[in-house]
């Protein structure tokens, strides 16, 4: 047996989230079959990160073990050849057995690409977020501040979150605007289930006005789900990277163009 390492992309707006699912609607079910038929043996993945229904990854990684013996080019054209156009396999690397694409992960980055004008999105429709009304991105810069470092993030964890703890580590929080484009980069070493599309929810209140900068505190320190504000759309949120050891040889993210067409 060996096991082997992938990157991958998808726009997660055509599946219902990452994880197996019995209408076999998820990334991951149409991952295995193709993975299935070029290795002619049943294959399971393992991923760095579970993306919810609608939210894309420009960097996801995954695991398996198998006993067929392929080329990285099978792995790679040939699984792509299997795969729906919007999933799409960048790398493959044989690792050692102990490595394993979640629990070997140092960190994750997330960006959320929001668009901020009157009209809604047409081209970019269900690849970007939107808000209609005028946001201060110097109000949401300082609000930002507040989550940097760790904290009890319960404010911002979905009922559902089946994490054993709510402490998580946030080292980057950073918003730049491009246009009628917010673009927020997010760097933790994990995040809890809807922790980012709820950071952005709770931004774009402070940003409209709804509330000061310093709420977002309040909010964190609160350690209240329902005090927050709404859980944001999915639509503009990706998967951007995920970070291991050197020694384990998986190639490192590249960084997320904005000329590449995601705006």
């Amino acid at each position: 047996m060996v096991r082997i390492a992938l990157g991958l992309e998808y726009d997660g707006s055509r599946f219902c989230g990452w994880q197996t699912q019995p209408g076999a609607c998820a990334v991951q079910d149409v991952l295995e079959t193709a993975l299935s038929q070029i290795a002619g043996e049943a294959i399971k993945v393992a991923s760095a990160g579970r993306t919810d229904t609608g939210v894309h990854a420009l960097a996801q990684v995954v695991h398996f073990d198998t006993s067929a013996q392929r080329p990285d080019s099978a792995w790679v054209r040939g699984v792509n050849a299997l795969l729906p156009k919007t999933v799409s396999v960048h790398w493959s690397r044989e690792v050692a057995p102990t490595f394993h694409a979640r629990f070997s992960a140092q960190g994750r980055r997330y960006r959320y690409l929001l668009l901020n004008r009157p009209m809604r999105p047409g081209l970019a429709a269900g690849r970007v977020g939107w808000f209609h009304a005028p946001l201060d991105i110097e109000s949401m810069q300082q609000a930002a501040r507040f989550l940097i470092g760790e904290h009890d993030f319960s404010a911002f964890r979905a009922a559902e979150c089946q994490a054993k703890t709510p402490i998580r580590t946030l080292s980057e929080l950073t918003i730049q605007r491009k246009n009628d484009y917010f673009i927020l980069d997010l760097r933790a070493n994990a995040f809890l289930h809807h922790m980012v599309r709820n950071i952005v929810g709770a931004l774009v209140y402070v940003g409209k006005g709804k509330h000061p900068a310093n709420w977002v505190q309040e909010v964190l320190q609160g350690r209240e789900r329902k005090f927050a504000a709404p859980t944001f759309a999915p639509d503009g949120l990706y998967l951007s990277g995920v970070e291991y050891a050197a020694h384990w040889g998986i190639p490192a993210s590249q960084e997320i163009l904005l000329e590449q067409g995601l705006l």
